[in-house]
């Protein structure tokens, strides 16, 4: 009991109470735009807080020690995406979740925790080496098979940030300036190839209607277009909860998911807005700090990871609310609805946690 004392009293509450206050603005505005969803939500948040609380029991060098034990997770978490094109119903015109009862669970979030750890181990033990060409390959090709996975149920926004934070990682372990100039046009050619022979028409038109949304005001830009009414009718304060007219009124696509930013912005305002970003900004910095005080590169690479991948969710998804960016499906981490991205993020604060017992 003394142990469990000790360990309640050596987590970090400003981490903790960031991510709660996120989830309760996004439990909030759920509420207000879907109130037959805000319980779930509230499930979700308690269950991934209680997951959260258990990981942070379990020793972060038990990942950077077994790597047996990472490739069978990274191996389970591929066939879990692969049974997704034989097992899972087709929702929406894509199959991207298993159904188990009232609930739906993505395990291409669960798999993003898996490959942070494999990264982190990859690139701990080599980071030396990253001069050799064959590293940066090699770890490529262990995010390129679940990102084609992802990217064929389709889900091309979860795709795009999978590479993203392995880029990042790359950077954080001292890639050469050549090697990363390499990768980079690599990308535009693979980029330009997938725009000619992989994307599909609609996700074609999302980046066509983002350019010029008045192209089809009324079809593929109608979702931005009233994103961004929604922002700019919430004004300082906001309409109130429960009153903002695009909101409620339907003319605010999936304002629970892809649109929660818009919705809370309505009608909480931009008082309300800015509380959510700031939240965001004082939970990245204490994952940063974790990057910052950590004296080994396992910890140092793992909280980079995470906090890259929350960082680019969140960049993205408030982007495609502001019109800034087209619109690819990405959750806004801890506020859009969704156990499976709430249980990402919480084992990883978890992991986080416990790395954060040893470097005080």
């Amino acid at each position: 009991m003394e142990i469990i004392l000790k360990r309640i009293k050596e987590l970090d509450y400003v981490l903790i109470f960031s991510a709660l206050l996120i989830s309760a603005i996004g439990i909030l505005s759920i509420y207000s735009s879907n109130p037959a969803l805000y319980v779930r939500q509230i499930v979700f948040v308690a269950i991934g807080f209680v997951v959260m609380f258990f990981v942070s029991f379990v020793d972060w060098r038990s990942f950077r020690e077994n790597s047996y034990v990472i490739l069978v997770l990274y191996f389970l978490s591929l066939l879990s995406l692969y049974g997704l094109f034989l097992f899972a119903p087709t929702i929406r015109g894509v199959q991207r979740w298993y159904r188990i009862g009232d609930f739906l669970l993505d395990p291409g979030e669960i798999f993003k925790i898996v490959i942070i750890i494999l990264l982190a181990k990859y690139f701990s033990t080599r980071h030396v080496e990253m001069y050799k060409f064959s590293h940066i390959i090699l770890s490529g090709i262990y995010v390129a098979i679940p990102a084609f996975l992802i990217f064929r149920q389709p889900d091309l926004g979860s795709a795009l940030i999978l590479i993203i934070m392995w880029m990042g990682v790359l950077l954080i372990s001292g890639i050469k300036l050549k090697h990363f100039l390499v990768l980079f046009f690599a990308g535009v050619i693979v980029l330009s190839a997938g725009w000619m022979f992989f994307l599909e028409d609609y996700q074609k038109d999302r980046a066509i209607a983002f350019v010029n949304p008045q192209l089809d005001p009324q079809g593929i830009g109608w979702g931005q277009s009233q994103a961004q009414i929604a922002i700019g009718s919430g004004g300082l304060l906001g309409k109130g909860i429960g009153s903002g007219t695009q909101t409620q009124y339907g003319f605010l696509p999936e304002p629970e998911t892809d649109f929660v930013f818009s919705a809370i912005a309505e009608e909480m305002g931009f008082v309300g807005a800015s509380v959510l970003i700031v939240a965001f900004v004082i939970f990245l910095w204490r994952i940063m700090l974790v990057v910052l005080r950590s004296k080994t590169n396992f910890p140092r690479l793992f909280a980079s990871g995470f906090a890259i991948l929350i960082l680019t969710q969140a960049f993205i998804n408030i982007g495609m609310n502001l019109g800034l960016l087209p619109i690819i499906g990405t959750p806004l981490p801890l506020v859009s609805y969704g156990g499976s991205n709430l249980l990402f993020v919480f084992i990883g604060l978890g992991i986080l946690q416990s790395i954060k017992r040893d470097i005080k």
